[in-house]
């Protein structure tokens, strides 16, 4: 069977949206999809791409249009636990490099869950040290190892990496998800990759 791949940035609502439908489409499909961190910053640079609301900006009903998507997406799958994040866009260098951390340590699976939370469940300034420490406190981690790992060589290498191979493969936003060779970006994308995925069985 073809590796089925989440490539995703925290700061990413659509990425966050499609974090909470991908156990659906595991226990449908009977996969485990492989979640790769990126940084959505650097993947803008990689490709000379911007934000939505940036190219959007200027555009009569297009903003308006994509948030009636977004709400509809929203509905379909009964998701609960979603709330705007008022300090949005955010920074998501620290973060970011504190998934690869947890990765390192093995605390990847719960890490993610929890910083999701915090960004798009229950809203927090996650671009500011300070909040990032009290959130990953509250949430049990050893916050003060996990922050010092962010800046290790390492994981920053790894970070970078992760980011210039995803590009290397075709990324140019987030959430992209690969099954195999084949990509698919955005949420909207899901119930295509779960059709990918059992086509390939």
């Amino acid at each position: 069977m073809a590796k089925v791949e989440f490539h995703f940035d925290f700061g990413s609502p659509n990425a966050y949206l499609a974090h909470l439908i991908i156990p659906e489409i595991e226990r449908r499909a009977g996969v485990t999809f492989e979640y790769v961190p990126i940084l959505l910053g650097g993947v803008f640079k990689l490709t000379n791409n911007r934000s939505p609301a940036e190219k959007m900006a200027g555009i009569k009903n297009r903003l308006e249009y994509e948030r009636l998507e977004f709400q509809r997406f929203i509905r379909r799958y009964g998701i609960k636990k979603f709330e705007w994040n008022p300090f949005f866009p955010v920074n998501t260098l620290l973060i970011m490099r504190g998934a690869i951390a947890a990765e390192l340590d093995g605390i990847f699976a719960r890490y993610v869950d929890e910083v999701f939370k915090h960004v798009w469940a229950e809203p927090k300034d996650m671009d500011e040290p300070a909040v990032v420490r009290a959130a990953l406190k509250e949430s049990g981690f050893d916050a003060e190892r996990l922050l010092a790992r962010t800046q290790e060589p390492e994981v920053k290498d790894r970070l970078l990496k992760s980011t210039q191979v995803s590009v290397a493969r075709g990324t140019f936003g987030a959430p992209t998800f690969f099954v195999g060779k084949e990509i698919f970006f955005g949420k909207d994308r899901s119930r295509d990759v779960e059709e990918e995925i059992l086509r390939g069985k």
